[in-house]
């Protein structure tokens, strides 16, 4: 594929994203599932779905209070005889009276020959009358059939990724379920024989896996559902066998680790003879970077340093799949940065900050292995190959994290 970089290159970090995208774009054409409404939380509609019915589906009160005729209440204070009370889910069938008022519950039926509802708070009633004492105008505290959506109406977009507002809409108007395309399935592989999983007793060169389950919640909150999260050592059979395993479930792999220069690196090892590019892409952290297309399924290798790794998916990954998921862009912001900085020429680099009123401040060091200071930044800042300083209060691009 012309658009995959050729091992031993330098990318810019645009140049790879546009291969990245380019190779997973065929990950939108998913089969569709009709699912129950309270279960399609996040799930990309497959088809644009209309109302069914009128929203609301009957003319009812706003308020509540008393249904009158407005030419009944146009002098106040007025006292009316009281014909009756509407709850709501009454039928509503009973006529008001002529020059009667009906007391109605917020969401009742406005009974015919009512065109208005007088807030309790502006009446005084014994029981068997009430009285006005301010009047109100023909369709005051009305809600007609209708204003919110009429049936036929469109009610929700294809491709929109659904909220808990989209979820409350679809439930109004009665609908049971709706189409809605699979999700992107990805599989994770982590490598290394340095790496353990959490609550295990840590030996002298160990670390703590977190790649793995970092991945996999940054997967699931940009509409990804993840099928396995799996860890190889440095063994090229056992790392090969967990490919074939993850190939054969998910659309998607992702792993981390084995990218680079050093002499166990398992995934480029294996995947460089099957076809993988492996090479440098201008950006600092997550410089080394790997692209694989293993029995049809695309694999993103990331470096193996927690920060490298979370930074490359957010660069690289996140973007096409929030996209593909019909979830909205990552929100990119311009603000001033609080304090000089300064990068390494010829490497874009993002660094990890936090917005303040004044701006945007750099967080902690920014060495690729500092993931406790990663949870302290709320945007990534991003400044260009070009710039080897950037003095404080020079407006920079930060994307959300």
């Amino acid at each position: 594929m012309s658009s995959r970089p050729a091992s031993g290159t330098t990318r810019s970090v645009d140049e790879y994203r546009d291969s990245i995208d380019q190779l997973l774009r065929p990950l939108a054409a998913r089969a569709v599932a009709t699912v129950p409404v309270p279960q399609a939380l996040g799930r990309q509609l497959a088809t644009d779905v209309s109302s069914p019915v009128d929203l609301p589906v009957f003319r009812n009160s706003a308020m509540d209070g008393y249904a009158v005729r407005a030419d009944s209440v146009a002098v106040t204070p007025v006292t009316l005889p009281l014909a009756g009370v509407v709850a709501a889910g009454n039928p509503g069938e009973t006529p008001l009276p002529s020059g009667a008022a009906l007391k109605v519950m917020t969401g009742a039926p406005i009974p015919p020959g009512a065109d208005c509802v007088v807030p309790v708070e502006h009446t005084r009633s014994d029981g068997d009358t009430v009285t006005i004492e301010r009047g109100r105008a023909a369709g005051e505290f009305v809600r007609e059939a209708g204003t919110d959506v009429r049936a036929g109406e469109l009610l929700v977009p294809a491709g929109v990724a659904l909220t808990p507002r989209h979820i409350a809409a679809l439930a109004a108007v009665g609908l049971a379920e709706v189409p809605v395309f699979e999700q992107i399935r990805a599989a994770i592989i982590t490598t290394g024989d340095e790496l353990v999983p959490a609550g295990t007793p840590l030996r002298p060169g160990q670390i703590y896996n977190s790649n793995g389950i970092a991945l996999a919640a940054a997967l699931a909150a940009n509409g990804v559902e993840v099928v396995s999260v799996r860890h190889s050592t440095d063994d090229p059979a056992e790392f090969r066998e967990l490919l074939h395993a993850a190939t054969d479930s998910a659309d998607l792999v992702f792993t981390s680790g084995g990218v680079s220069q050093g002499d166990f690196e398992v995934v480029k090892d294996v995947l460089r003879p099957l076809g993988g590019t492996f090479g440098a892409v201008a950006v600092q952290p997550g410089g080394p970077q790997g692209l694989t297309v293993f029995e049809g399924v695309p694999v993103l290798s990331f470096p193996g340093n927690p920060v490298s790794t979370m930074v490359s998916f957010e660069v690289f990954a996140r973007p096409i799949l929030r996209q593909l998921s019909g979830l909205p862009a990552v929100e990119l912001r311009e603000l001033a940065l609080s304090q000089t900085v300064r990068s390494p020429a010829g490497r874009r680099q993002f660094l990890r900050g936090r917005i303040i009123p004044e701006g945007v401040e750099p967080v902690s060091g920014q060495g690729s292995h500092l993931v406790a200071g990663m949870a302290w930044a709320d945007v990534l800042i991003d400044i260009p190959a070009a710039d080897t300083e950037v003095p404080a209060g020079t407006t920079v691009s930060v994307r959300a994290l």
